[in-house]
């Protein structure tokens, strides 16, 4: 599994640390271009918000793709506290959608 964006800008910190509080370190992960995947094999390819599936370039090699329509929580503002609790939604979002994807996908 990968990730990554049209425009990376490097690892946000409140997503840092909300993943934190659910035991996930992402903080050696780096921002990553899609395009250095584009040429790559995959079973899915998932957008997660509408700005990245508008923008995302085509995956010749990917054998199916999938859009799940997200906020971007980074686009939200106000208090500190405010935009934690937008990461934590998608983060919680995200999550159940892929605990759904999995359940519902037959293995190969």
């Amino acid at each position: 599994m990968v990730s990554a964006g049209t425009a990376p800008r490097g690892l946000n910190p409140l997503a840092v640390e909300v993943m934190a509080e659910i035991g996930i370190d992402i903080t050696y992960q780096r921002s990553k271009s899609v395009d250095e995947y584009v040429d790559k094999e995959f079973d899915y390819v998932i957008t997660l918000c509408d700005e990245v599936n508008e923008a995302c370039p085509t995956f010749p090699f990917a054998k199916h793709m999938l859009h799940w329509g997200f906020k971007d929580p980074a686009r939200v503002t106000g208090s500190n506290e405010e935009r934690l609790k937008a990461f934590r939604r998608i983060r919680d979002e995200i999550q159940a959608a892929l605990q759904d994807f999995i359940a519902s996908t037959p293995s190969p």
